[in-house]
């Protein structure tokens, strides 16, 4: 048995999220398990380093899987994009160690979102709207408290399977980019919808809906005290995700 890791870009919208759901519904990790199957000729199951939500892309998900099979690589993926949706590329293959895990051995895993201000037929496929011009001084301000270990638990979706609403943020912060502001953090791990609901606090913060009090008090544990909706999935990408064999 070979172990192989694959790297992904996708564009979400039209799938139901990343993770294999039942017959019927569309998913990136069922459309990728699909073709792979086909062209080895054997059962394959892989794993992804992030599950994204529903309308969420990917520039660099990671993803790693056993086959028996000898076929060259190169040919592998030539084959996989040949067959895979327009919506769907593998960007690198590679052949790993035995003991190596898409999700298990990921360092850390970098998310974007862009934001634009008024509502656009063209970039309204890649990006969240604000619909409002909101202060990014202010959600800089924000940012800056997030690097560090803090319970998230108000910044997520509940999901009574999880331990621990514990991540370590390594970094985050605003900046523009041409007519989009984009949000960049890099964790250790996140929970789900955490990032959408990251940009929608700062993003109220920076329009003077919410104090910015009020995020500091969620971030230090304090429940959720006002009603807020996460941002829309079409503006996060999963970015990045980190691997000690990348630093070697």
């Amino acid at each position: 048995m070979r172990k192989v890791r694959i790297d992904i870009e996708y564009d979400g919208t039209e799938f139901s999220g990343w993770q294999r759901q039942s017959a019927g519904i569309s998913t990136v990790q069922g459309a990728i398990e699909s073709v792979l199957g086909r062209i080895l000729q054997e059962e394959i199951g892989i794993d992804g380093a992030g599950r994204t939500d529903r309308g969420v892309h990917a520039r660099g998900q990671t993803a790693s899987f056993s086959t028996a099979s000898a076929m060259q690589l190169s040919r592998l993926m030539h084959s996989a994009n040949s067959l895979l949706p327009d919506s769907v590329r593998l960007t690198a293959i590679r052949e790993v160690p035995a003991e190596f895990h898409a999700r298990f051995s990921a360092l850390s895993r970098e998310y974007r979102y862009f934001l634009i201000e008024k509502p656009s037929a063209i970039d309204g496929r890649f990006a969240g709207c604000s619909r409002t011009k909101p202060d990014l001084a202010a959600m800089n301000r924000l940012a800056a408290l997030l690097p560090g270990t803090h319970d998230f638990a108000s910044f997520a979706k509940d999901d009574p399977h999880l331990n621990s609403t514990l991540c370590t943020v390594f970094s985050a912060g605003w900046y523009r980019y041409g007519r989009f502001m984009v949000f960049r953090i890099t964790a250790n791990r996140f929970l789900r919808s955490m990032v959408r609901f990251l940009v929608a606090g700062m993003v109220e913060a920076g329009t003077g809906r919410v104090p910015e009090d009020e995020f500091g008090s969620m971030l230090a544990g304090a429940p959720r005290s006002i009603r807020m909706v996460p941002a829309d999935a079409s503006g996060l990408f999963l970015w990045k995700v980190g691997y000690e064999e990348d630093n070697g």
